[in-house]
């Protein structure tokens, strides 16, 4: 039993790096290559209360002046309000 899934194992692992080869030349021959994953940074802000990075567009924002900033949370914006009232 062991000796089938040692040779099971061996067997995936062959499989993988075949086709990662094929997969490779392929993508050389066509001159294409796919997307592996984002070209630069995200821009992330930092939430003033505790400190957790945040996407801006998903975060709640509050315009305290001039300034922008974005929380994580509802309950991290009522904080910081609360803190500045």
């Amino acid at each position: 039993m062991a000796r089938f899934v040692l040779l099971l194992v061996l067997f995936i692992i062959i499989s993988r790096l075949f086709w990662r080869i094929v997969d490779s030349f392929v993508e050389g021959m066509t001159g294409q290559r796919r997307p592996r994953g984002p070209d630069r940074g995200v821009p992330m802000a930092r939430d003033p209360v505790c400190g957790t990075f945040v996407l801006p567009d998903r975060a709640v924002m509050l315009v305290d002046g001039r300034a922008r900033l974005f929380f994580c949370s509802e309950a991290c914006r009522d904080k910081y309000r609360a803190r500045t009232a």
